[in-house]
């Protein structure tokens, strides 16, 4: 009975031994057929797309002076001044981003920037106004992050309507962040699934080989990434199209730089046209919040129609050190980088859950609509645990 019992353990272990050789021996011949490396630069058409470049800034002088405005100058040369229109919002910095991006406008021909002198200091000691304010566990009524910044994003997106108004419409809008990118990265990222999508996004890094925006990407299924670091996903939809090195399916994403198809964005007489926003100030009391850059994807009616991607090839830095990590060495998925992370994905995907934090925004999401039974939220995926407002020296967590 004992050497029986033996027996059967001993067999047991083999056998899990030879499945687990089968799994990397798999895993290596799987490893030989993909394609890590980034796609040749698109060729723009005879007719180049007409893009609308927008961004907002604070306190963004060194990355304005040091790459950004050069950046964008060769940007409007590539695609042509007459098809390039830049829209920049900045918004009371206490560095030198004004006096920065001064000098960009001396280069640009045709473009709209923003200069605005209010601080985040005299936002928040503003008088509270009816929506976009909060009252906090400090005991205080706080101004939300999330509505400001969806604020701040419209502004730099007003000209695009009174163009539209003199018969001046885009193809396609260019969201910039603060990020260090290369014109290559462009073109390739507005070819992103053959130019077919709703949205295409890069991956954005803040250290070497840990993405930075976990508040905007979810992946297929609208779950949070499981893990920092290459292959990042959950799903398995999208975890198996950034193994292939292909153009990966997500439900939102933001990420640094995106290209957002610019129909959506215009007023028609069918409806509101696309903005971004907060969720509603009712449903913050109940501690939750979402991105707008996650939100605006939720909302879009294209989304479902023509998916948003993020592209693994397209990637951009938050600072220097980030960017050539990874688009150097640190950023290529060697066989053993690959097999460790592979298996990494795996065993968090099985020892590891969302669902508790999914049901305490389901509970609370529930609360809400018990109160109002109109209530409606699209942007389930996009709420998190969490209370932010706008602060001095920046924002906070409440």
């Amino acid at each position: 009975m004992i050497l029986s019992r033996r027996f059967r353990n001993h067999l047991a272990l083999r056998g899990i031994v030879v499945l687990l050789t089968a799994r990397c021996l798999l895993d290596i011949v799987h490893y030989h057929s993909l394609k890590f490396s980034p796609p040749a630069g698109l060729s723009l058409p005879d007719r180049k797309p007409r893009i609308f470049i927008a961004s907002t800034h604070w306190n963004n002088e060194p990355i304005l002076r040091n790459h950004g405005n050069g950046a964008v100058i060769q940007l409007v040369h590539y695609f042509a001044p007459e098809n390039t229109f830049v829209s920049v919002y900045e918004s009371g910095s206490w560095d030198d981003s004004k006096q920065a991006l001064r000098e960009l406008e001396k280069e640009l021909e045709w473009y709209n920037v923003v200069l605005e002198e209010t601080t985040h200091e005299e936002e928040v000691s503003k008088p509270p106004e009816q929506t976009g304010w909060l009252d906090t566990p400090r005991g205080r009524k706080e101004l939300r992050r999330i509505p400001y910044l969806s604020r701040l994003r419209n502004l730099s997106l007003e000209p695009l309507q009174s163009l539209a108004k003199e018969g001046i419409m885009f193809d396609t809008i260019l969201f910039l962040n603060d990020v260090i990118f290369t014109l290559d990265d462009v073109p390739n990222l507005l070819g992103t699934h053959d130019g077919d999508y709703a949205a295409a996004c890069s991956l954005d890094f803040s250290e070497p080989l840990a993405y930075y925006d976990t508040f905007a990407l979810r992946d297929s299924a609208g779950h949070e990434t499981v893990m920092s670091t290459w292959p990042y996903f959950r799903s398995s939809v999208s975890r198996s199209a950034i193994k292939r090195g292909d153009p990966v399916p997500v439900s939102s994403c933001w990420n640094g730089m995106v290209f957002m198809r610019a129909e959506p964005f215009y007023e028609t007489g069918e409806g509101s046209h696309l903005r971004f926003r907060g969720i509603p100030d009712s449903l913050a009391r109940y501690h939750l919040e979402g991105s707008e850059c996650c939100l605006i994807h939720q909302d879009n009616p294209l989304s479902p129609q023509r998916g948003v991607f993020v592209n693994p090839h397209v990637r951009v830095g938050y600072n220097r050190e980030a960017f050539d990590a990874m688009n150097g060495r640190a950023g290529e998925v060697t066989l053993l980088a690959f097999l460790f992370r592979s298996w990494e994905n795996r065993i968090l995907r099985l020892v590891t859950t969302d669902w508790f934090k999914l049901r305490t925004v389901s509970n609370r999401l529930a609360q809400w609509r018990r109160a109002d039974l109109a209530r409606d939220e699209r942007g389930i995926s996009c709420l998190v645990d969490e209370m932010q407002v706008l602060a001095n020296n920046g924002w906070a967590h409440v």
